[in-house]
């Protein structure tokens, strides 16, 4: 009987014990799916302070505004059909740099095109006719930049400028997804004080040159698509 007792009272402790084991294992797992959902739920608001849904009204000029104090790159290289561009981004035109900066941080101008090309004057980057551009631009924001043409920029060959919105625009405030670079012998300064000019090529002329040359249709649009296959960030 004294050894059944104490089969008994073996039995049971071994019990209590595996279900002090089983909550202990179950607040652990509770506590590891509370702090992965904290980490989870911190990256996602990490995400979304360093990249806002930018709207022109409500948050993207003072966006650009701590943006260029805390990213300085200047420089640029557009990798395209024709060879590679590099351009220098003025510090004097900050929103304008640091957009054009932030853009190429976001990848948007992989894969766009040079889709206004017209010889001795222009070449026109930044578009497409592919929709996962409007998609980029919906996830990046709708805004507009203030022009900034009293710098002492004048549009020289070589300098790359911001057109204007597409929209009702009378103070022609800059699209910020679109550029144009003058290839026009002489300069094109019959533009002066109403695009804002916010760079130089420093190296590539002669490939913008030749994308320049290229055959296009009666829009202007190359025939065969020039594509810009990448921008980076380059010293």
């Amino acid at each position: 009987m004294r050894i059944a007792w104490l089969l008994i009272v073996f039995i049971l402790l071994l019990n209590c014990e595996d279900k002090q084991t089983k909550k202990k294992i179950k607040r652990q797992n509770t506590e590891s799916s509370i702090e992965k959902t904290k980490v989870k739920k911190d990256s996602l608001e990490n995400n979304s302070n360093e990249y806002p849904v930018l709207d022109g009204l409500k948050n993207a000029m003072e966006f650009f505004l701590v943006y260029d104090k805390k990213h300085k790159e200047n420089k640029v290289r557009l990798t395209t059909d024709f060879g590679k561009i590099d351009i220098l981004l003025y510090n004097e035109t900050k929103f304008h740099r640091a957009n054009f900066i932030y853009l190429t941080k976001r990848g948007y101008f992989d894969n766009t095109q040079f889709y206004r090309v017209i010889d001795n004057f222009i070449i026109q980057g930044g578009n497409s006719d592919d929709k996962k551009t409007a998609r980029k631009r919906d996830a990046i924001g709708r805004y507009l930049l203030p022009t900034d043409t009293k710098r002492g920029f004048t549009h020289e060959r070589g300098v790359i400028s911001m057109p204007s919105g597409e929209i009702d625009n009378p103070y022609k405030l800059a699209s910020p997804f679109e550029f144009f670079i003058i290839q026009q012998q002489g300069g094109s300064h019959f533009l002066d004080g109403d695009y804002t000019i916010f760079g130089k090529v420093i190296n590539g002329m002669d490939v913008v040159d030749k994308i320049a040359a290229v055959k296009t249709d009666e829009a202007d649009w190359p025939l065969r698509n020039v594509y810009i296959r990448k921008a980076e960030i380059i010293n």
